[in-house]
């Protein structure tokens, strides 16, 4: 039996798990318990968590294992101002001696890191480092129900690789190819995202929320797709790319484009943030979606020919790209695929245990074929009635306690299908970026008005983002065109012809908000423009309490099927404890709080009114 803690930060999305056994015992973000959203920081907090739920202190674990290989990473940076020199100077000054004093120190650092978590023996501590790709392709393969598989790794930037194609069997990987930095279509599509006035790093999702409101028959999105193609990406047959660096600074420079020569090439400015979006940033940003999944597919294409697997695991920070998977899935070029769930740079903390299980220590895979290794990903915390007791009482909160979940189940069901909208809090917390219905924000798909609401009242969001459903793993079919699993709201899918409503014949020429709040479906409140959804298919077996809810709202309305939404408002991290969930409830206008089995109604609680009191302040993302 081997102990291996996982890690990964010091960039982004810091994050701890751990596995016991070859089993994950426990995985969560940093963020969740600092409430700083993508915090960079080491995870003290995520250890000592997985340490608390594993039983083990660190002097007992067989290894604890870093995401990355940060001199590999420092080796890539120096070769690239060298290469770009005398381009990047300022750029140079700023980060090298950040390198120089930290990050080449990193294993003093994470030695320091760890005296936070709590004492330790430095003599019994077993400390390994993965490259980041590894630890990616890791998180997927090893977490998969597939004996072998071809394994694709997408994201910004890792040591010197963005893009790797690889092949799992049984407890090793090898990789075929990979295609290096500055070459990546992460960054490509992130500098989209900066340059539409979103946050890199963390506005990707809006992009992809975007690009549904670009007109597809409009000669400016082909437009925008030609030039994208003969100034920006050269792409080959294989799916590698060439990018033109005389159009982006992200390599040398302090921000990801040369925003005159895309003002000069596109005929449009960077958009500020939270200014006005018109069409023509509708259009550009459907136009990147469309030519990353044009990427995508010839990758997975050329993967397939490498390897000749009828399986595909995929991870890193594109994989997260709902559309592109959906458009992915379509082609058929593979017949099973995986997800990673949390395949952003948090699940690489995952990986590089994982990796260190199987690969380092080389234990013998027990594949189970009827489900992965990720738990429905509910490995963050729980909390007990004792915990929830301290929270009552330091609010003075007002609820009921239901005996019976199925009473509870069936009282909020009957509240959710009256126009109310639910905070739900069960169980262990989620592991990746969605909330996956133990910590979810609930309502009626039915409502025509619940987009606009949960955006603008709950949210406290751009009023242009699209809202997910969970929907009964069984009925999925009844509603959208899709004959796979969607466990962790990693596909999209179009919705049935019948649930449609006609669009008016110049729908298209109608302004954003226009197109967005006509009718389009009998669940108009997750029917995105495009008649697409990001589905969440929910099985009994791997969350019974949700399912129930789901099922009940099913006997009182006729439809199993509910509006998800992450438990929190914009720039916040999803709750993880009762009090969070409580600040979150009492600063919007939501109207029930569940609670494992207690229910709090909103008019109940003292200075309810009183916004004020229980808003915290985060930085927009």
């Amino acid at each position: 039996m081997k102990k291996i803690l996982g890690i990964s930060c010091f960039y982004h999305d810091s994050a701890a798990s751990i596995i016991i056994d070859s089993k994950i015992v426990a995985a969560v973000q940093e963020e969740r318990f600092t409430r700083d959203k993508h915090t960079s920081e080491f995870p003290i907090n995520s250890i000592k968590y997985c340490l608390q739920e594993s039983g083990y202190e660190l002097d007992e674990l067989d290894a604890i294992v870093f995401y990355d290989k940060p001199l590999l990473k420092f080796e890539r940076i120096l070769n690239t101002y060298l290469k770009f020199a005398p381009k990047g100077l300022k750029s140079f000054l700023l980060s090298i001696p950040i390198w120089a004093k930290e990050k080449i120190y990193l294993k003093k650092m994470i030695l320091e890191g760890l005296n936070e978590v709590g004492e330790y023996d430095k003599s019994k501590i077993k400390l390994l480092f993965t490259e980041h790709h590894l630890s990616h392709a890791s998180s997927s393969f090893f977490s998969s129900t597939f004996k072998e598989a071809a394994i694709l790794t997408i994201d910004g930037v890792g040591e010197y690789a963005t893009v790797s194609m690889g092949y799992g069997f049984e407890n090793n990987i090898s990789f075929n190819k990979e295609l290096h930095f500055p070459n990546s279509l992460g960054l490509l599509y992130s500098a989209f995202t900066y340059y539409l006035g979103f946050t890199v790093n963390s506005g990707e999702y809006k992009l992809m929320g975007l690009a549904p409101y670009g007109d597809q028959n409009s000669n400016q999105v082909s437009s925008f797709i030609e030039i994208i193609k003969n100034n920006l990406v050269k792409i080959n047959q294989d799916g590698s790319i060439n990018l033109n660096q005389k159009y982006f600074n992200y390599a040398v420079g302090l921000t990801m484009v040369n925003d005159k020569k895309w003002l000069q090439i596109f005929g449009i400015p960077k958009r500020l943030p939270e200014s006005e979006i018109n069409q023509a940033y509708c259009n550009l940003a459907l136009a990147i979606q469309i030519v990353t999944e044009e990427i995508v597919i010839k990758m997975a294409q050329h993967v397939k020919i490498l390897t000749n697997s009828d399986n595909l695991c995929l991870a890193g920070g594109v994989a997260l790209n709902c559309v592109s998977n959906a458009k992915l899935l379509e082609t058929g070029i593979f017949k099973n695929i995986y997800i990673q769930p949390a395949s952003g740079d948090a699940g690489g903390a995952l990986g590089a245990a994982l990796a260190a299980n199987y690969i380092y220590f080389g234990l013998k895979r027990d594949i189970d074929q009827t489900v992965d290794l990720m738990n429905g990903t509910y490995l963050g915390p729980y909390y007990c009635d004792k915990e929830i007791e301290v929270l009552n009482k330091k609010v003075k909160a007002k609820f009921e306690l239901y005996q019976d979940f199925n009473e509870l189940s069936n009282f909020i069901a009957q509240k959710i299908s009256e126009g109310n909208v639910i905070g739900w809090f069960q169980g262990r917390m989620e592991f990746g970026p969605r909330s996956l219905g133990n910590r979810s924000i609930l309502a009626d798909p039915r409502n025509i008005e619940m987009q606009k609401k949960l955006n603008l009242k709950i949210k406290q969001r751009e009023g242009f983002r699209p809202f997910a459903p969970s929907v009964l793993k069984e009925d999925c079919q009844l509603y959208f065109n899709l004959n796979v699993e969607s466990p962790y709201m990693l596909l999209v899918a179009k919705i049935k012809e019948s649930l449609r409503r006609k669009l008016p014949d110049n729908y298209s020429e109608l302004g954003l908000w226009d197109k967005l709040y006509f009718q389009r479906s009998t669940i108009q409140s997750v029917t995105h423009l495009d008649f697409s959804a990001r589905v969440q298919t929910v099985s009994e077996k791997t969350n019974p309490r949700y399912w129930n809810l789901l099922n009940s709202f099913k006997k009182i309305t006729g439809i199993g099927m509910l509006v998800n939404t992450s438990f929190n408002v914009r720039g916040e991290p999803i709750v993880c404890s009762p009090l969070d969930a409580y600040y979150c409830f009492m600063n919007t206008e939501m109207d029930f709080l569940v609670i494992n089995n207690l229910v709090y109604k909103k008019e109940e609680q003292s200075d309810y009114s009183n916004k004020s009191k229980w808003s915290k302040k985060f930085k927009l993302d």
